[in-house]
Parts: C-alpha cells; sequence; structure tokens
C-alpha cells in the first residue's frame, strides 16, 4: 500500500521571493511607469493587510502573478495598438474577473 494522500492537486503557485522586488524594478524600467508603479504599490498594500489579516500568502501571490502577466503581455498589447485594431466589441477583463469574486 502507498501512503500517498488521495488529494493530489497541484501546489498553487509561489513566486521566488525576491520576485516582487524584480518586478517593481521592470515595472520602474517600463514605459508605463507613472501608471504602473502606483498601481502595483497600491495593490501589494492592499495584499499585505489582508495577508496579515488572514495568515494566508494567496493575495499576495496573485498581485505577482497578475502583474508578471500584465508586462508579459505589454509588448502584444502594444503590437496590437499599434496595428490600428478595432477593439470596440471586446469585453472588459476587470468586469469578468469581478464577476468571480
Amino acid at each position: 500500500m502507498s501512503a500517498q494522500p488521495y488529494d493530489t492537486s497541484a501546489t498553487p503557485y509561489a513566486p521566488a521571493p525576491g520576485a516582487p522586488a524584480e518586478l517593481l524594478t521592470q515595472l520602474r524600467a517600463d514605459r508605463r511607469a507613472a501608471r504602473w508603479v502606483p498601481a502595483f504599490e497600491q495593490e501589494w498594500t492592499a495584499a499585505l493587510e489582508e495577508s496579515r489579516r488572514t495568515f494566508s500568502l494567496a493575495a499576495l501571490y496573485e498581485v505577482v502573478q497578475v502583474w508578471q502577466a500584465r508586462l508579459g503581455s505589454a509588448p502584444a498589447v502594444d503590437a496590437f495598438v499599434a496595428g490600428g485594431c478595432d477593439d470596440s466589441a471586446f469585453v472588459d477583463m476587470a468586469e469578468l474577473r469581478g464577476g468571480r469574486r
């Protein structure tokens, strides 16, 4: 018999310990720094408060993951906008995410 548990769900995403600082450095170097750095710092502060209140790191992990995705997808978004594509028929992703929470 095996001593393995029945629930073998995947472990949640956990960024490297230095990921928030590295991410902030990358955000400061981006041309959108004037908007993105304050937004990241505000979300990070809120996640820290939630983490302290709930004793969970999930909120911190989520902030890092979302901002890494934003930074990673920025070149594709820039190319899309520069290409003059019409994006008026798309749905705001913030509305979709907000409905799930």
